[in-house]
């Protein structure tokens, strides 16, 4: 499986724009992450590329992203990626056991209240984002209600990372390519 073939995949089950762009979020994170951490790079990129690819066809916690393993293990895509796909949802009972399944559950949430903080700054840019900027949008518990703070918290707990410091490293893996997530002013 390469990039090519998991974009071709998400163009296929995903019409939302704006969803297409929280994966390629997550896809930067999480490349980011593996190359921290002396990790393969393209495996961890595929898993963030395609953990949310059945969203819209899915979209609900009895369906998402249970439903969807099947369609990815039909489209060849590795079951390390599966499984992460799978522990990336508390409610799926898969447990988090690897670093990059860790890894997936902290990037996820995550980009979602690191673009939405983006999108209220007058310059519209993650460029001059800095998490202290997301810090103080973080306590208005109404912004971006959607955004789950305490899973937010945990899953970086989890990752073993200090929270503002993960928020700074996704800021910066999401800079990368602000272009593609239309977040660069």
């Amino acid at each position: 499986m390469n990039r090519s073939e998991a974009l071709s995949i998400v163009r296929e089950y995903v019409n939302n724009e704006n969803l297409v762009r929280h994966m390629l979020a997550v896809e930067a994170a999480m490349r980011f992450y593996a190359e921290k951490h002396n990790q393969d790079v393209e495996t961890w990129g595929l898993t963030g590329l395609l953990h949310d690819f059945d969203w819209e066809i899915h979209p609900t916690l009895e369906q998402h992203p249970q439903a969807g393993a099947p369609i990815l293990r039909q489209h060849g895509v590795p079951e390390e990626i599966v499984r992460a796909v799978l522990s990336h949802a508390d409610h799926t009972g898969v447990s988090r056991q690897s670093l990059m399944e860790r890894a997936l559950y902290a990037c996820d949430e995550v980009t979602g209240l690191i673009t939405a903080v983006a999108l209220v700054r007058p310059s519209r840019s993650l460029y001059d984002l800095t998490s202290s900027s997301v810090k103080k949008k973080w306590k208005d518990r109404a912004f971006a209600a959607g955004a789950n703070r305490e899973e937010i918290a945990k899953s970086a707990d989890e990752f073993g990372v200090e929270l503002w410091e993960h928020v700074d490293s996704v800021i910066q893996a999401m800079r990368r390519i602000a272009p593609e997530l239309g977040l660069s002013g």
